[in-house]
């Protein structure tokens, strides 16, 4: 996550870890299958099919937030943007290294039950107000942050906790979080999702991060294996380049957010671009996984959400109904694309972040 204050990250490789053995489970309530592990009481996973039309917090099969909500839109009728040539063009001579259409599978979603924790925490000189919300945090049992085994954020990196509560109908992601004991939580920003809010172009409020630098959901944006497997994508992708090539000070919607260390000149995209995959792309030398996802790319496209180097970031399968081997998807089943596949679509003219100021009040309950 990059905020106001800080520079933008740059995304671990590898698959994180499991935290703890567990035993397979899944459960029905209000319609919806899930599938994970049980921990202690706390189930962690993914939501892969459903009885009915949508959960109890109304958000449809494979989404997570309301239909209606951008990046749960389909856009292969959206009219490209003016600058699309001239973007593609700055990605095509600029993101070139080795980490171009990489993915990281490091980040884990987990879900929370009636017997999971809300534990208060203390605010770090990451947290910014009023961005920021400071709401106790669901801690399933047997969960890990971002790139650890566990809740300690030992090794300096994002740290990220992302955390489903389908019984309050809320998504919790948290920046920067550090909980040795749960008397014991710190962390950096948080932002709670209400998931059956039917959000307005602003979300959580214009000019405003969130747990991610351009304040959209990161949750939302990582597709999983599950979904893999089933052979549908229902949301667009989140993707991230470094800071010296995001546009500086600027945003576009779905966005809400940008930051000072973002330098790149104005043909470079903002936060908030939104590529489609172009419908003429020729997919058959994407093996069966990969094709699903560029699929994905090419219905809802793809959004520029943080700054980093690894392109893609999708959900670990610590916690899925299957692995990511299963279904045949590696960090590098996608770099046969490249940046000329790409069109970006227009979604109103660009917004400057320093022109404005976050005004909200944070939830702190």
């Amino acid at each position: 996550m990059t905020t106001g204050t800080t520079a933008g990250t740059t995304a671990s490789t590898g698959q994180a870890t499991t935290a703890a053995s567990a035993t397979a489970s899944s459960s029905t309530s209000a319609g919806v299958t899930t599938t994970g592990t049980t921990t202690g009481g706390a189930t962690t996973g993914t939501t892969t099919g459903t009885t009915g039309g949508g959960d109890a917090c109304q958000n449809a099969p494979g989404q997570l937030l309301l239909p209606s909500m951008p990046w749960n839109t389909p856009v292969e009728g959206a009219s490209t943007a003016p600058d699309s040539d001239a973007i593609i063009a700055y990605l095509a001579a600029n993101v070139s290294g080795s980490a171009r259409f990489q993915i990281d599978f490091s980040l884990t979603v987990l879900e929370a039950d009636d017997q999971t924790p809300f534990v208060p925490f203390t605010p770090t000189s990451d947290h910014f107000s009023p961005d920021c919300d400071t709401a106790p945090i669901p801690v399933p049992e047997g969960g890990h942050l971002e790139g650890e085994a566990g809740y300690v954020c030992e090794g300096d990196g994002d740290c990220h906790l992302l955390v489903v509560d389908r019984i309050g109908c809320r998504l919790y992601e948290q920046w920067r979080a550090n909980i040795p004991a749960l008397d014991m939580a710190a962390g950096g920003c948080l932002a709670v999702w209400d998931l059956t809010a039917a959000y307005d172009e602003t979300l959580r409020g214009d000019d405003c991060t969130s747990a991610d630098a351009a304040g959209l959901p990161i949750a939302p944006l990582l597709a999983t294996a599950d979904e893999v497997a089933a052979g549908e994508i229902r949301h667009a992708l989140r993707f991230i380049v470094p800071n010296a090539h995001i546009r500086a000070d600027r945003y576009v919607r779905p966005a809400t957010h940008s930051t000072p260390a973002t330098s790149g000149p104005p043909d470079a995209p903002p936060y908030g671009a939104r590529l489609r995959l172009r419908a003429d792309v020729d997919l058959s030398s994407l093996s069966p996984a990969a094709q699903v996802v560029a699929q994905a790319m090419q219905r809802y496209g793809i959004i520029l959400a943080d700054a980093g180097n690894i392109t893609f970031t999708f959900a670990s399968d610590d916690f899925a109904g299957t692995t990511w081997d299963a279904v045949g998807l590696g960090p590098h089943d996608l770099k046969a694309l490249s940046w000329e596949d790409f069109e970006v679509i227009d979604t109103g003219d660009p917004i400057t972040w320093s022109d404005g100021e976050c005004t909200r009040r944070p939830l702190t309950r």
